[in-house]
This record gives C-alpha cells, structure tokens and sequence, in this order.
C-alpha cells in the first residue's frame, strides 16, 4: 500500500470521528439537564442504605426531597440526631419531626405455645412452606419461623428466639420494610412507636378452637373492647382489631383481662419473655 492510500484511509477515518464527535457533543448539549449540586452533597451526607424507609427510592431520591421541600432530614430514619442537624444545617431547614415506625409482629405462637400438626420437610424458608399445607403449623394465619425475615434484614435488627419466633430489636429497626415484603403470611406491619397497644394474633378462629391449637391467640371473647375506651377496640371476624385514629385514647388496661395475652401494651421492643429466654440460649 502506497502512501498515498495511507493518508486518505487516515483522513476518512478522522472525518469520521470528527463528525461523529461533532455530533455527540451537539447532542450533550441538546439533552443536558442541570443537576443540583447539593443533590449530590446531601446524598454523601446521608447513611447510603437506600433502604426506602423514607418514603423515597433510595438516598438520592431522598435528597432530592429534601432540596425540593417535599421531606425534611427527620424522615430518615437510619440517620442519627446529629446526622439530621448536620443535613438541615447544610441545606439551612429545620430539622423538622417525624413519628418513628418500627416492624411488629403480628404473632406471638412460638413452638412452645403453638400445636405443629404435621413435619415439614422441604426447604428451609417460609416462602418455600408456606404453600405445602401452611408449613406443617396448625394455625393457618401464624409464624412459621424458617427465619426468611432475618436474612432479608441489612440491620441485624431481627434474631429468631429459641422457640423460632422473630424477635425485632426496634434499636436497630430502620422500618425498610423488607420483612413486610418478605413474609408469606403478612404478619410484619410497620407502625409508629406511640402506638403500643397491639394484637399480637392473626387467627380468625374463635373461643376454644382457636386456643386449641395455640395458647396465645386471640378467641375473640370481647373482653379488651369492654375494657378499652369507646369505639378503640372492635370484634371483627372474631379477632380483636384496634382503631388507632383513636390511639391517643388507648390505655394499658384494655390488655388486662385478655385470658390467652394476645393483646399486649408493648413498650420498646415486643415477646420480652422470649427475648429473655433468648439470651438465656444463645449464652
């Protein structure tokens, strides 16, 4: 090859590049959208868990709310005080408030109290056992604890109890929501701390059906919406359901009378018997 030949093939291909060059940088400008750069800072001031307890998808989308106005540094929950005061200080916001969630279960039938009606033998996850006959549990609504909530947890904030019943620490506790999704039988719920009175059960049998084949469900009998303000409690179904726009109404005492304990005036974390027995095991 001559070089004449050379230098026209350099030439095409340099043409080329220019042109298409020319092309991507006519099209970088055309298309160029403008970034907030405290969108970017906000983001690196912000844990990177990009766990969706906020509300937003993940901690860019979270920063963006917050320079939009649209969230305030509380709403993290993952952050801690100082965190939040530095970000509103950043930005020059106040810190602003939020009403802290955490996940509660709403199952106390551990093994010890729960009748197993068959062995499950399959694999080890509750989304796997769920489907073949409730997962060996008499109890078609309760906790079949193969642990699936716990490996799901970025926040070592779930342990399972001796007794094979998750037991969340709300210390640790982010209200991701991981647990919720996980959960075959929708037995997690993200609620704020201040609402502590909970019915720890599921169950839709009543009386004695219901606590023959679980010690600590809910019969339905009545008793704690006697014992509750008006209109907090309601029988439905045959399972105690509380109305918490009537939470600031709710009170210790409609727990007292409930003979099986499947309604409970949580304070901090739930099962303090088991967490208990817990440590006693793992120890």
């Amino acid at each position: 090859m001559d070089l004449g030949s050379l230098l026209l093939a350099a030439a095409i291909l340099g043409g080329v590049g220019l042109v298409f060059g020319s092309l991507i940088a006519i099209a970088h400008r055309a298309f160029w959208v403008w970034v907030d750069p405290r969108i970017t800072a906000v983001t690196e001031m912000l844990p990177g868990t990009n766990c969706g307890a906020c509300g937003f998808p993940g901690c860019s989308g979270f920063a963006q709310g917050l320079i939009g106005e649209k969230a305030t540094p509380a709403g993290c929950t993952v952050m801690s005080p100082d965190q939040a005061v530095e970000v509103a200080h950043y930005l020059g916001v106040d810190v602003g408030s939020a009403n802290r969630r955490v996940a509660r279960l709403l199952c106390a039938g551990d093994r010890s109290v729960a009748v197993q009606r068959a062995e499950y033998r399959g694999l080890s996850t509750c989304v796997a056992a769920a489907p073949v006959a409730t997962g060996g549990k008499a109890c078609t609504w309760g906790c079949l604890g193969m642990g699936d909530c716990e490996a799901v947890c970025d926040f070592d904030a779930i342990i399972m109890s001796d007794a094979r019943l998750p037991l969340v620490d709300p210390e640790r506790c982010t209200a991701c929501g991981d647990c919720v999704e996980v959960c075959p039988k929708d037995l997690f719920v993200l609620m704020p701390v201040t609402q502590k009175l909970i019915v720890q059960c599921r169950s839709l049998l009543e009386g004695d059906e219901a606590e023959s084949i679980c010690q600590v469900a809910c019969t339905g009998c009545g008793k704690c919406a006697l014992d509750a303000a008006p209109q907090l409690i309601e029988i439905v179904n045959g399972l105690a359901v509380v109305d918490y726009t009537h939470n600031e109404r709710a009170a210790a005492e409609a727990t007292a009378r409930c003979p099986t304990g499947a309604i409970a005036w949580v304070e901090g974390a739930q099962f303090p018997k088991q967490r208990e027995r817990t440590r006693s095991w793992i120890s």
